[in-house]
């Protein structure tokens, strides 16, 4: 059975973190006027902070002021092709590009785990290789039509390791029978480093970091 090697993305590939600017490009191209809710939104980042709204409310309520609280496929793939191709371009770490070929090479199969919604992170994987993608999901309507909602969990922290496991299982990967290598910057991944075989923690936050140096774990910087 192939092994696994099992990517966060925002700030562990990517330089800067995707999903707010992924709204912001939605808003420029598509409703110039929504850019008018960026204190709103700003706001509700205030009150994620003070713990009023919790991490799930906090991305489906920024979704529905700059995106819209329904939008089709049709006015989605537009901007998601956009944005994955600017990422691609610009916001790309260039260690993670060797990393993601070295995994490849060694015939890993290639799995991107984060936070972010699937809705644009699956253009992304696919532009890098990726095998498959375990991500926040969002509900849709009954016309199909994605909504301003989370369907399930929100892919973070230990929901994150959950739903990797709940991939293994669909996949009827046998965990005991793959080495899996982890790779995240920061330490809300914890779950998932623990679980993994190989864990390295990249660009690691300071908390992270000194995880890292005590439990023996690989540390690497893919910004050069």
């Amino acid at each position: 059975m192939t092994d696994l090697a099992i990517y966060d993305m925002d700030r562990t590939i990517t330089r800067r973190a995707t999903y707010t600017p992924f709204l912001l490009h939605c808003a420029r191209a598509r409703a110039p006027w929504r850019l008018a809710f960026a204190p709103a939104v700003v706001g509700l980042m205030a009150a994620f902070g003070l713990k009023a709204i919790d991490r799930a409310r906090l991305k489906e309520l920024n979704h529905h002021l700059l995106l819209g609280y329904a939008r089709s496929d049709e006015e989605m793939k537009p901007l998601v092709e956009q944005f994955a191709e600017a990422t691609i371009r610009d916001n790309i770490r260039p260690g993670a590009i060797r990393a993601i070929a070295r995994d490849r090479a060694e015939g890993r199969r290639l799995v991107m785990a984060t936070a972010s919604y699937a809705f644009y992170v699956d253009a992304i994987a696919e532009r890098l290789g990726f095998d498959d993608v375990i991500a926040t999901r969002s509900v849709r309507g009954s016309d199909g039509r994605l909504l301003a909602r989370i369907l399930g969990d929100n892919c973070y922290g230990p929901a994150k390791l959950r739903m990797i496991e709940e991939w293994m299982a669909e996949e009827q990967i046998e965990r005991s029978a793959v080495h899996a290598r982890f790779y995240s910057d920061h330490h809300t991944d914890m779950p998932a480093f623990e679980w993994a075989d190989e864990a390295v923690a990249v660009n690691a936050t300071g908390q992270l970091e000194k995880l890292a140096r005590t439990r023996g774990w690989r540390v690497e910087d893919w910004s050069k």
